[in-house]
C-alpha cells in the first residue's frame, strides 16, 4: 500500500527495526494469501453428485440410513448434506450434530465446508468424545464436576494405575497395568452410569460426599479389583479427571437422569449424521438414539462390510438392525467406487460377498482404466520378500513417489522379513506403530507443564517435577505421597505447604512453584505460542535439551511449537489453554499425518480410511490371516472384511503374497481362504498355484467354486490321518473349515482341520 507520495510503509520506516519487523509482516500477509484456500461454489459442487449422493443430502427428515461402499464418497456426501442444511435449508450450524470417529476426518469435513459456505460456522463436527466434552463442559455440573475437568489419554490413565498399584503394593507380576485396565473398564460399564462416583455401592458406607465415599469404601474394600478400582477411581476425582470410558458413560448418565439437560439437547440438535455407523458400540447407539429422539431426524452412513473392530465393543448388527430399532426407516445406497481400477473392485466384490451377514451389494467401478490385481505364491518367505522388494523398485522405476506405496499386513510380526529385504535393497520405509507425536516423551512432558498450570493435576506433577532435574526424588516424592494422602489435596500444594522445610532445602522447588503460580494466575492473559516460549525458557526444559545434544528431540519440540502456532491460527478466538489441552487430549494415531518419501508398512487396522495407488497386502497363509485365534464363523466374517479393507485401499494396483515354510505351531503354511475367495479369474497368478495346495486348502468359503471344491474329500470317504490312522468323514463343517472324522483308534470323533494332511484310502 502507498500513501499520497508513492511511498510504501517500508520506505518511510525510520529506524532498520520497524523495517524488519514491517518486513516480516509483509512477508507472513503474502504466505497467508497464498494458502488461502479457493472458495468454490456450493451449487457447481452439488451438481456433480450422482443420483444415490443427491437423495443422500436432500433427503433431511426422519431416519435414514446410508449403505455406502468402499470409495463411494461418503464424506463427499454427509459435507454435501451439512451444507445443503445449513446453506439452503437454513438451519443454525449450531443445531446440526455430525459425530465422526476421528479428529482427522472431522478437521477434512470443516476444511470442505468451510470453502463451500466460509467461515460462519462449523457446527458440531466432532467425534462422540468430543461431543462429549462439549456436553460436560457445559452440564457437568450435575455431577459436580468443573469445566475445566482434566482428560486422561491413554498413557496418563496407565501411569495413574501404575501409581495405584504402587500405592497398593501390589506387583506387576500380580495384576499389570493392562490388567488392571481391563477390571476398572469392566466395572465401570456393569456397574448404572456413574454410580461408582456417586453411590459406591457397599452398604456399610455412609455417603456423604463422593470423596468420602471413596476414601471410606478404600478403607474396607479386601478384594485386589476393588482396591485397585476404588483407589483409580479416588486419584480421579481428586483431580477431577475423566479417562476416555468416563467420558460417554457420564455424557449417558446425564442424559438419562436429568431430563431438563436431555430436553435441552434433544432440542437443540435439531439434525444428527453419525459417519462410519458400523464402528458404534452399544454406548454410542444409545447416545444417537436419545438425541435424536425429540425431532426423530439422525441420518447414518456406514458400511457393513467394512466393520472390523468388533474388539473394541463394534457391533455391526446396529447398522444391519438400524430399521429395526427406528420407525420407518429410508435406505439409501451408494455403491459407486471413484477410488479403484475395475480389477481392484471385482476382486474386492468376489472376495466380500462370501459373507453371511451382510446387505447385499455390488460396487461399481467409476474409472474407466482396468488397472491390476496379483497374486504371488512363494516358496519362502525370504522370496516373497524379495518379490514385493523387486516389483517397489519397479514402480519406482516409472517415477513414482515411494510415498504412494504401502505394505499392509494382519500383524505386525509379519514385516520383519519384509523390512530387512527393504533395508536390503536400500528402500526408505516407515513403520506405523503407534507412538504417535504426541505420545513422544518430550512432547508429553511440555504439555504437563501447561496442565499442570491449567489446574494443578498430580499426573503432570510427577512427570516434570524432576524434567529438568530439581533434586525431588523418590524420598521426597514419596514424603508428598503421604503428606498429599493425609491432607486429601495435591502433590502441587504438598509441595507448596512444605517447600520452607529442611526436606526440600537443597532443592529447586521453590522456583519451580513461582513458575506454576506465576502462570497459573495469568496464563489467560498470554497467547499459547508466548505461554509456551516462557515456559520453556524460564522451566529450563528446552535449555535441558540443548545440552542433552539429542537433536530428533529438539526437532520435535520445534514442530510441537508449529503446531501451537497452527492451533491458534484455526481456531481463532476461540483459542485458550483450557480447548487446546481438551483438543490435544483427544487425538488419536488417525489424526496423525506422514508425507515422507518412504513406503509405508502398517496393520491393515491401521489402514483403514486411507488409500494409495498401490497396495501390497503380504503374508495371505491360513492361520496368519485369517488369524489363527479367529476360527468362528463369526470371526472369519469378520477377518474377511478386514481383507476386504485392505483390498480397497488400493486405487491402481493390488499386490497379494503368501509364502510356504511352517508356522509357530510346526503346522504348514497354505494359501489364505481368502485368495480362493476372490476366484481365480479375478487375479493374475504370477506362478501357478501348485494343485495339492489347493486341494490341502482350508474351506471354500464359496461352494460354487469347482477348483476348491474338487479338492475336498466327500462325507463317506474313508481317510488316514499321520497319527490317528484310519478314519472315515461323517460331516463337512464349511464355515469351521473341518471334517468331523470317526477314527478306529478314538472312541467319539474329531474335528479336523482342511489343512491337516490327510490321505483317501482307495
Amino acid at each position: 500500500m502507498k500513501d499520497d507520495e508513492g511511498k510504501t510503509p517500508l520506505d518511510v520506516a525510520d529506524t532498520e527495526e520497524k523495517k524488519c519487523i514491517l518486513r516480516e509482516a509483509m512477508e507472513a500477509t503474502r504466505i497467508a494469501k497464498t494458502h488461502l484456500p479457493e472458495r468454490i461454489d456450493s451449487m457447481d459442487e452439488f451438481e456433480k453428485l450422482n443420483d444415490e449422493q443427491r437423495q443422500a443430502v436432500t433427503t433431511t427428515e426422519g431416519y435414514i440410513r446410508v449403505i455406502a461402499g468402499a470409495g463411494s464418497g461418503k464424506t463427499n456426501a454427509l459435507t454435501h448434506r451439512f451444507v445443503y442444511l445449513a446453506d439452503k435449508l437454513g438451519i443454525p450450524p449450531s443445531d446440526i450434530l455430525c459425530v465422526t470417529f476421528t479428529n482427522k476426518a472431522a478437521a477434512e469435513m470443516k476444511k470442505r465446508i468451510r470453502r463451500m459456505i466460509g467461515d460462519f460456522g462449523m457446527g458440531r463436527i466432532s467425534t462422540f468424545h468430543g461431543f462429549c466434552v462439549q456436553l460436560l463442559k457445559e452440564d457437568g455440573h450435575v455431577l459436580h464436576y468443573p469445566p475445566n475437568f482434566l482428560i486422561l489419554d491413554e498413557e496418563d490413565a496407565n501411569n495413574m494405575i501404575e501409581r495405584c498399584l504402587e500405592k497398593l503394593k501390589i506387583s506387576s507380576q500380580q495384576y499389570t497395568i493392562q490388567k488392571a485396565k481391563e477390571i476398572i473398564i469392566q466395572y465401570k460399564h456393569q456397574n448404572p452410569s456413574t454410580e461408582f462416583l456417586i453411590d459406591y455401592p457397599y452398604p456399610e458406607v455412609l455417603i456423604d460426599t463422593q470423596m468420602t465415599t471413596l476414601m471410606e469404601g478404600r478403607k474396607i474394600a479386601s478384594h485386589a479389583d476393588d482396591r485397585i478400582v476404588l483407589e483409580y477411581l479416588y486419584e480421579q476425582r481428586k483431580a477431577f479427571a475423566l479417562d476416555f470410558t468416563d467420558l460417554i458413560l457420564f455424557a449417558l448418565h446425564i442424559l438419562r437422569n436429568n431430563e431438563n439437560t436431555k430436553t435441552k439437547w434433544q432440542k437443540r440438535l435439531q439434525y444428527i449424521m453419525v459417519d462410519e455407523f458400523q464402528d458404534v458400540d452399544d454406548d454410542q447407539y444409545e447416545l444417537a438414539k436419545i438425541l435424536s429422539d425429540y425431532h426423530k431426524n439422525l441420518f447414518v452412513v456406514g458400511d457393513p462390510d467394512q466393520m472390523i473392530y468388533s474388539w473394541r465393543g463394534a457391533k455391526v448388527e446396529h447398522i444391519l438392525n438400524f430399521d429395526e430399532g427406528f420407525p420407518d426407516v429410508q435406505t439409501i445406497n451408494m455403491n459407486v467406487n471413484y477410488r479403484s481400477s475395475a480389477k481392484v473392485i471385482n476382486a474386492s466384490n468376489s472376495l466380500i460377498r462370501k459373507n453371511k451377514k451382510r446387505i447385499e451389494k455390488h460396487l461399481l467401478p467409476h474409472r474407466k482404466e482396468d488397472g491390476h490385481a496379483i497374486y504371488f505364491h512363494a516358496k519362502t518367505q525370504k522370496e516373497e520378500a524379495e518379490w514385493i522388494a523387486k516389483q517397489i523398485e519397479a514402480i519406482r522405476g516409472y517415477g513414482v513417489s515411494l510415498s504412494k506405496i504401502a505394505v499392509l499386513y494382519r500383524a505386525h510380526y509379519v514385516s520383519r522379513p519384509i523390512e530387512e529385504t527393504l533395508r536390503n535393497h536400500s528402500l526408505p520405509y516407515t513403520v506405523f506403530k503407534g507412538v504417535t507425536f504426541y505420545q513422544r516423551k518430550e512432547v508429553k512432558e511440555v504439555l504437563a507443564y501447561l496442565r499442570l498450570i491449567y489446574n494443578g493435576e498430580d499426573q503432570a506433577f510427577l512427570r516434570i517435577i524432576n524434567m529438568p532435574d530439581r533434586n525431588v526424588g523418590k524420598k521426597r516424592i514419596e514424603f508428598l505421597r503421604d503428606y498429599a494422602e493425609n491432607h486429601n489435596c495435591s502433590y502441587l500444594a504438598a509441595l507448596s505447604d512444605n517447600i520452607n522445610t529442611p526436606l526440600f532445602e537443597n532443592t529447586n522447588g521453590a522456583a519451580f512453584l513461582e513458575l506454576i503460580n506465576e502462570y497459573k494466575e495469568s496464563h489467560k492473559e498470554h497467547s499459547l505460542t508466548d505461554l509456551l516460549t516462557v515456559i520453556l525458557d524460564k522451566s529450563g526444559y528446552e535449555e535441558h535439551l540443548r545440552k542433552s545434544g539429542d537433536e530428533e528431540r529438539l526437532n520435535t519440540l520445534a514442530e510441537l511449537k508449529q503446531s501451537i502456532r497452527d492451533y491458534e491460527k484455526d481456531a481463532g478466538e476461540e483459542t485458550s489453554l483450557e480447548s487446546y489441552l481438551h483438543d490435544i487430549a483427544l487425538y488419536t494415531q488417525a489424526d496423525m499425518k506422514d508425507e515422507t518419501e518412504s513406503v509405508k508398512l502398517m496393520t491393515i487396522h491401521t489402514a483403514k480410511g486411507l488409500e494409495f495407488p498401490y497396495v501390497f497386502v503380504c503374508g495371505m497363509n491360513e492361520g496368519v490371516f485369517p488369524s489363527q485365534k479367529t476360527q468362528n464363523p463369526e470371526k472369519i466374517e469378520e477377518e474377511r472384511r478386514l481383507a476386504y479393507v485392505a483390498f480397497t485401499r488400493a486405487e491402481d494396483q493390488l499386490f497379494l503374497s503368501d509364502a510356504e515354510g511352517t508356522n509357530f505351531d510346526g503346522s504348514f503354511r497354505y494359501p489364505s481362504r481368502f485368495i480362493f475367495d476372490t476366484e481365480q479369474v479375478n487375479l493374475d497368478y504370477v506362478v501357478p498355484l501348485p494343485a495339492h495346495l489347493i486341494g490341502q486348502n482350508i474351506n471354500p468359503s464359496n461352494p460354487n467354486s469347482p477348483d476348491i471344491d474338487a479338492g475336498i474329500f466327500s462325507i463317506g470317504t474313508k481317510i488316514v490321518h499321520t497319527i490317528f490312522g484310519n478314519g472315515e468323514i461323517r460331516s463337512i463343517d464349511k464355515d469351521q473349515s473341518c471334517y468331523l472324522i470317526a477314527f478306529e483308534k478314538t472312541a467319539t470323533p474329531r474335528m479336523i482341520r482342511f489343512s491337516t494332511p490327510l490321505k483317501k484310502i482307495e
